[in-house]
C-alpha cells in the first residue's frame, strides 16, 4: 500500500465499492454493500461512510452510525460494515479504516464504538480482536457485540 486515505462515499466511488471482492467464505458474513449504502439516504445525519483509497484505487469501505437517540445502547455508536478488497486484505487497509473511524469518534466525543458480527470460521472476529475490539455481550440473535474505546 502506498498512501492510504479516506474519502466520502460519492458517485465517483460507489461503483468501485460495489465491486470490492471477497475471499472465499467471507460472503456469508456480509450483507450486500447496497444495504449499507442505503443508510446514508435513510439517515444522513447519523450515517458515517468512507471509502479507503490507495492512490487512485478503491481498496475498502467502512460504514458506521453515530446516533445517540437510538433505543438500543449498542446501536448508538456502531461500526456497521467494513469491506476490504480481497487483494488488499492483510495489508493494513482494515486497520486504517478502523483508525479513521476512531478518529471520527474522538472528534465527536464518543466514549466507545461497537461492532456486531456473527462468529464463525472465515468470519471477522480475528480481525476485530486484532484491531482492539473486545467482546462485551450478545444480541438476542446470538451475534457478538464487541466494543473499542477511541482513547
Amino acid at each position: 500500500m502506498s498512501e492510504l486515505r479516506v474519502v466520502e462515499l460519492s458517485a465517483a466511488t460507489i461503483v468501485a465499492v460495489n465491486n470490492l471482492s471477497l475471499k472465499p467464505g467471507q460472503e456469508q458474513f456480509l450483507a450486500p454493500v447496497s444495504y449499507g449504502i442505503a443508510s446514508t439516504v435513510v439517515s444522513p445525519q447519523t450515517s458515517w461512510q468512507r471509502v479507503v483509497v490507495d492512490g487512485d484505487d478503491v481498496v475498502g469501505f467502512i460504514s458506521a452510525s453515530f446516533n445517540a437517540d437510538t433505543s438500543e445502547e449498542y446501536f448508538r455508536n456502531v461500526l456497521w460494515r467494513i469491506n476490504v478488497d480481497a487483494g488488499a486484505q492483510g495489508q493494513g487497509v482494515g486497520r486504517f479504516a478502523v483508525e479513521s473511524l476512531l478518529a471520527e469518534a474522538r472528534e465527536r466525543g464518543v466514549e466507545s464504538v461497537n461492532v456486531i458480527y456473527e462468529a464463525g470460521e472465515s468470519g471477522p472476529e480475528p480481525f476485530f480482536r486484532r484491531v482492539g475490539f473486545t467482546p462485551v455481550g450478545e444480541t438476542e440473535y446470538s451475534e457478538v457485540i464487541a466494543e473499542i474505546r477511541p482513547s
